[in-house]
């Protein structure tokens, strides 16, 4: 068996995934991007990626790393993910001086590679040479050559020098000749289209921003360059009309429907925010015949898979042709995060996020645009796809492919037919206890290539302040065990490495086997294929593999102890362990008076531990413990990972693990202002902050000046007299019992002379609000809210989106009651129940706590 094929071998292949892209792309009278060699429709979907600038690209050099072969392993994922688009805003401050002449420098030049290898693998780019941005973030901004860098965005749309300087850089960028590709930017097949600039914020007027844009226009095309031009109109979108003028072909968006920079993973559903992406200027873009583009999108600060094929669903519905996720972790930052901390994506360290990606890849070429699936939660559902909020599982299940982002229950849909499988956790098919991500393609009858990635364990919060000496999540390379099932392979089939490095062979037992991270081959005795039958087939050869090697360096625990707890009630301790030594024991030591119960936690898996608190423990109280990790180097005792364990006579930590175990029947606080205000969703206003007050108590302040603030990027919006806020109360109510609870209790005031109204509604898992309107009087008091007077009222989306152009509120078909064991939120708002008069005057209150008697 030949398993080293030239160089040519793939580039065959790969030229099939090519898209017939021999030539330029146009878009037709009906708005859509098509291949000018045979007429078809182009499909992409992919991310943006940073390796050759700013950040990246100087901590490359810091490490001393060698850039491009990183950039040629993450680019092998990119084709694992089945992507076939990649965007990037190019930091032209790095490559231009101050008029605008293209330096040839190492960022260049590293910028060439990337999209040559990008081209090799068959993926296709949307390119925005201009980014306004200087080249620091999230450092300090360097002092850099470019035209970005003396004239800053704000100047650059208006001072002519500047203009004639992004004119000059323009055409001087088309023409450069790519010196690994030997084809000019303007001439290259692989480039669909060109988007001007980056989110440039027009200021002026219709006509000043229709001349600035004509120009940049003008500036390409003199270059003979006939690819279709688009210009980002996601912004100030009340001037619409002057963007499509220009003469562009089409126009740029871009999707954070769940804000940026929360500095926390956000909890809860959140497929509200995703339900629908409405564009209110669609009439002027069908009337210039233009097309759409997703420039950069992601749910940032979510750590959960199921939302990106939502959001991929949305676009195609909005009729978004082509999509890139913003930004994908070059893999030597990843454990760290530290590029954009609010993002985080990366097959080896988020194997179901980069999963959901993949789906997402599926939908943008499978499901036609402007296809209408309902409302929520009737389009959770629709074709080969589904996405559950429960269990953080998206799926596609198509007659050939099945891809999951998590463990599931799904029946493949043909599975004589399937021919690819990529999932994380386990299946119908595949049962596996590892925590990567793996792929199964089928060669031919009977013969399987099985891919599987390292176990990624996230061991610190990745949206917080990172930086390089903070770990975030670690990649361990263990064996784990896994059980395939499929019609064509026969027990005890064998099992042979085939990657580099790899000789690993081996017998099924059964079905079943152990599997370190690599490529194999499964087949059954006596079947025999040929390097060939897969390479024709797929970008990549059939022994490739890149994983980010073991950086395990020491024991982590990473452990959530439960709010509050009754007494009684069963509690279950559950703990993740890696360690760069052998896991010999795992207890946990409570706190019984002035002695300690110990328990030992059972193993799961490689990793995962848990164990049951005995019921002598469970009374009213504080239940404080530890756990201690002991390996063949010695114990280490969490919280803190400190060394040795409390038995011993120097052990000098005080950290402790604490539940709280309330009476049975005792009020739940669902907001408590002194220990929740950093977790409530809430667009901010420099007013707002939260005081102490006396009696160990805090109050979370809202000080409004008016109700609706005008939006500078959509002038013409529709007034929206709200202010609403939202805390996510779910891990306090885990192990208590709301079904029994009849009323809500809020703790709080009227900050100014005057009485002011305040809409309090509960939240359900569906995203569906129930709420009433309460009097706040100047003095502090306890407001009872009979349950039974909830009413159904508007969901607000929160985080606010952005761009904020899209719904305010969440319409959705939901026709449910109230079902307290499903509420999971709290919504506060300001709007509901206060006169037109009084709308757009100051409103001030102060809430200390809400609980649920």
């Amino acid at each position: 068996m030949q398993l080293f094929l030239p160089l040519l071998v793939l580039l065959l292949a790969t030229k099939q995934y090519a898209q017939n892209n021999q030539g330029n792309a146009y878009v037709d009278q009906n708005g859509i991007i098509r291949w000018k060699a045979n007429k078809e429709e182009i499909h992409g979907f992919g991310v943006n990626y940073t390796a050759p600038f700013a950040h990246a690209y100087r901590l490359a050099q810091k490490k001393d790393i060698d850039i491009k072969k990183e950039i040629d392993k993450d680019i092998y994922h990119f084709t694992r993910l089945g992507f076939d688009l990649y965007r990037i805003h190019v930091w032209d401050t790095e490559i231009s001086d101050e008029q605008g002449n293209l330096l040839e420098n190492e960022h260049l030049d590293i910028f060439d590679y990337l999209l040559k290898q990008l081209k090799d693998r068959g993926i296709n780019f949307v390119l925005t040479p201009i980014a306004y941005w200087g080249n620091g973030w999230p450092e300090p901004d360097e002092d850099t050559p470019g035209f970005s860098d003396k004239y800053g965005k704000e100047k650059s749309l208006t001072d002519p020098d500047a203009i004639k300087a992004q004119q000059n850089y323009l055409t001087q960028f088309m023409n450069h000749v790519n010196k690994y590709t030997g084809v000019a930017y303007k001439n290259e097949p692989n480039l669909i289209a060109v988007e001007i600039s980056n989110e440039p914020h027009h200021r002026g007027t219709k006509a000043q921003v229709t001349e600035f844009i004509r120009k940049m226009v003008n500036a390409i095309q003199k270059t003979g360059a006939k690819k279709p031009i688009f210009y980002n109109v996601s912004h100030s979108i009340h001037l619409a009309d002057a963007y499509f003028d220009a003469g562009i072909d089409g126009g740029t968006f871009q999707w954070y429907p769940t804000g940026l920079g929360f500095g926390k993973e956000l909890e809860g559903n959140l497929l509200p925010n995703v339900n629908d992406y409405h564009i209110p200027f669609e009439d002027v873009i069908k009337e210039h015949h233009a097309a759409k583009i997703v420039y950069e999108f992601d749910a940032a600060d979510v750590l959960k898979s199921y939302i990106y094929p939502a959001i991929a669903r949305s676009f195609r519905t909005a009729g978004i042709q082509l999509a890139t996720h913003f930004a994908y972790d070059p893999t030597f930052l990843a454990y760290a995060n530290t590029e954009y901390n609010t993002h985080y994506m990366n097959l080896n360290y988020v194997p179901h996020k980069a999963l959901g990606l993949m789906i997402a890849s599926e939908i943008f070429h499978k499901i036609p645009m402007y296809s209408d699936f309902g409302e929520y939660p009737d389009n959770l559902e629709f074709g080969d796809f589904k996405i559950s909020y429960e269990g953080d599982v998206a799926t596609y299940n198509s007659e050939e492919k099945f891809i999951y982002t998590n463990s599931n229950d799904e029946q493949p849909k043909n599975l004589k037919k399937l021919k690819g499988i990529a999932g994380h956790g386990s299946s119908q098919i595949v049962k596996y206890e590892g925590k990567g991500a793996y792929f199964l393609d089928k060669i031919k009858k009977g013969v399987w290539r099985l891919e599987v990635m390292p176990d990624p364990v996230i061991v610190k919060n990745p949206f917080g302040k990172n930086s390089l000496d903070k770990t975030v999540a670690v990649i361990s390379w263990k064996s784990n065990e896994m059980n395939v099932k499929l019609p064509d392979l026969h027990e005890n089939f064998m099992i042979n490495g085939i990657n580099k490095g790899n000789d690993f062979i081996d017998t099924a037992t059964g079905l079943s086997f152990s599997i370190s991270p690599g490529v194999y081959i499964l087949k059954n005795p006596g079947a025999t294929f040929k390097d060939l039958d897969f390479n024709e087939n797929h970008r990549f050869k059939i022994d490739e593999f890149v994983a980010k090697e073991n950086t395990v360096d020491k024991t982590y625990l990473v452990h959530e102890p439960l709010k509050t707890s009754e007494a009684g009630r069963e509690i279950e301790l559950n703990a993740t362990v890696v360690s760069n030594e052998e896991v010999e024991k795992v207890e946990v030591w409570l706190q019984n008076g002035n002695m300690y119960d110990s328990v030992e936690l059972e193993a799961k898996n490689n990793y995962d531990y848990s164990a049951k608190v005995p019921q002598k423990l469970l009374n009213n109280g504080f239940m404080n413990y530890r756990i201690i990790v002991t390996t063949k180097g010695g114990k280490f005792t969490f919280p803190g990972g400190v060394a040795g364990s409390p038995a011993d006579w120097d052990f000098h930590s005080s950290e402790e693990y604490q539940t709280k175990i309330m009476k049975v029947g005792s009020p739940i606080y669902l907001f408590n202002a002194a220990t929740d205000s950093d977790k409530m969703v809430r667009e901010w206003r420099p007013e707002n902050e939260v005081v102490p007050i006396p009696g160990n108590e805090a109050e979370f302040q809202v000080k409004l000046e008016k109700l609706f603030m005008e939006d500078i990027e959509n002038k013409n919006a529709e007034p929206v007299y709200d202010y609403s806020f939202r805390y996510n109360f779910s891990e306090k109510t885990l192990n208590r019992s709301l079904t029994s609870k009849n009323e809500l209790v809020l703790k709080a005031r009227a900050l100014g002379d005057k009485t002011e109204k305040l809409q309090v509604a509960l939240v359900m898992k569906n995203g569906a609000a129930f709420g009433t309107v309460v009097e706040l009087s100047p003095e502090i008091e306890e407001i009872t809210i009979p349950l039974s007077e909830l009413k159904p009222v508007k969901t607000v989306t929160l985080p606010r989106p952005y761009p904020g152009f899209l719904p305010y509120y969440f319409e959705h078909s939901n026709e449910s009651h109230l079902k307290m064991q499903d509420v999971e939120a709290v919504q506060f708002s300001i709007g509901p129940g206060i006169s037109k008069d009084q709308l757009q005057q100051p409103h001030a209150i102060g809430i200390r706590s809400l609980y649920i008697n």
